[in-house]
């Protein structure tokens, strides 16, 4: 990274996040602040094979800010797994004078990323953009936020359903490999249970703290699952078991799937995406490569990419204590 870095590309990869565009826009304007030509990438790794490029300016990136989703798409790309993907990837950033990448993504965007920057020395940083805040090295990922508060809003909405006719509602979140939705989800909602893969509580815990609800006079209950929590094999085969063995409950089952990824990014989500989207590119210039940026104690952090993909963040075990406490 000896020569001036005259223009940064950045692109969006991996399921999209509430927050993605107003890190694009910050990206823009501060790649426009500091006299640096900014160009967008669209679907993401297979629009770098594909040279799918476009110069932005600030007025580009104009009213984008509140909006979910991502301005440039996203795109999994199975061709950029190979060299030869990656060699047409580096020839169109060359060809275009691109001397360096922000990438916005999760463990997948980082792990293609890294493997690139191997190859070919190419400098990039990389944001972490994922609603699971499963990244290693930053206490949020960018559409954590969003996604916590719209589940908390449709449980609060359910939750008047399942008090109104004495139900038992399992409602499943996203969360394949990580809890932290389910868990903080479930806490400011209220919930009576919380499934996470993180901690098999297994069907006899379940069951006791079910028992214990309707001990304590309570007619409706909330379990919320993350979907990759190990009791059932899916949430529907775990909500049939409840109903085999304990008739007295009225089970009904919720996915939330996709709408969790949706809508206008919570100001804490923009501001978020504001400040990784100027710091990735001040690290650029300053010839930092390599590196997610992130957020620690309320400031801006830097960790190594490999670390930020290897390594996994611990669910918080006071939380988990909270919610036991709390669903009594």
């Amino acid at each position: 990274m000896n020569e001036p870095i005259e223009k940064i590309a950045v692109l969006t990869s991996g399921g999209d996040a509430p927050g993605m565009n107003a890190a694009i826009r910050a990206v823009v304007r501060a790649c426009t602040y500091y006299s640096v030509e900014c160009v967008g990438v669209y679907r993401g790794y297979q629009g770098l094979i594909e040279g799918d490029f476009e110069t932005l300016n600030a007025r580009h990136v104009s009213n984008i800010i509140n909006k979910g989703g991502t301005i440039l798409k996203s795109a999994r790309s199975l061709e950029f797994k190979t060299e030869e993907g990656r060699a047409k990837a580096y020839k169109n950033l060359k060809e275009h004078g691109i001397g360096a990448l922000v990438l916005i993504g999760g463990d997948g965007t980082f792990t293609g990323g890294l493997k690139f920057m191997e190859e070919y020395n190419f400098p990039l940083v990389g944001i972490p953009g994922t609603i699971d805040n499963d990244i290693y090295g930053t206490d949020n990922t960018i559409g954590y936020d969003t996604a916590l508060n719209t589940v908390v809003e449709v449980i609060d909405k359910i939750r008047d359903t399942a008090s109104s006719h004495n139900r038992l509602f399992f409602i499943e979140v996203m969360g394949r490999d990580a809890g932290f939705i389910a868990l903080n989800s479930g806490i400011g909602a209220g919930a009576e249970e919380i499934l996470i893969p993180e901690k098999n509580l297994g069907l006899d815990r379940l069951v006791d703290s079910l028992n214990k609800s309707r001990a304590n006079g309570k007619t409706s209950s909330i379990v919320v699952v993350s979907e990759g929590d190990k009791i059932g094999k899916t949430v529907f085969e775990l909500a049939d078991y409840i109903t085999e063995n304990f008739p007295i409950y009225d089970i009904r089952v919720s996915v939330l799937g996709h709408m969790q990824r949706g809508g206008s990014p919570s100001c804490f989500d923009r501001v978020l995406a504001s400040r990784l989207g100027v710091a990735a590119v001040e690290a650029l210039l300053d010839r930092t490569t390599g590196v997610m940026i992130g957020i620690t104690n309320n400031q801006i952090s830097k960790v190594e990419l490999d670390k930020a993909i290897k390594m996994n963040n611990d669910i918080n075990e006071e939380l988990l204590k909270v919610a036991e406490i709390t669903s009594i």
